[in-house]
């Protein structure tokens, strides 16, 4: 299961170090672009889940196509070096404005890699507090 939250930096080359605890699920997966400026890790089992769900959509509407063109154009598969580190394609950087230090979390079914500033925004900013978040989970029924 992927959870926790890690830092790590960017090396010279655009590498990152995927955390000890997640190489065992992310030791093959695919990155893409993921929502709010960061990147999607997932495990190749989740990746084929998703991208059924995603063959299902009618493509006859305007914003399925167009998320399901950034979606998967953004996608790149990955494995893992003999250190844990992969290489994040210069798009995928550029994307999530990643440059030095990152911040990778996990998800339960997939990981994010995010810029260490736009993690602290969003924590600082945008984010609701714990409290009102469970309160719009028990809306949904959890």
């Amino acid at each position: 299961m992927l959870i926790g939250e890690f830092r790590h930096n960017l090396d010279p080359k655009g590498r990152i170090t995927i955390p000890s605890k997640f190489r065992d699920d992310l030791s093959v997966f695919v990155m893409t672009k993921g929502l709010d400026n960061c990147l999607f890790l997932y495990p190749k089992d989740q990746w084929e889940k998703i991208e059924n769900k995603l063959k299902e959509l009618p493509m006859t509407n305007k914003a399925v196509r167009s998320f399901v063109r950034t979606f998967f154009s953004g996608a790149v598969d990955c494995v893992l070096d003999k250190q844990g580190r992969v290489l994040i394609a210069e798009n995928l950087r550029d994307y999530a404005n990643l440059e030095d230090k990152c911040v990778i979390i996990g998800l339960s079914n997939r990981a994010e890699v995010w810029s260490e500033d736009n993690w602290n925004k969003y924590n600082e900013e945008e984010a609701l507090s714990y409290e009102e978040l469970a309160e719009k989970m028990s809306e949904l029924g959890i």
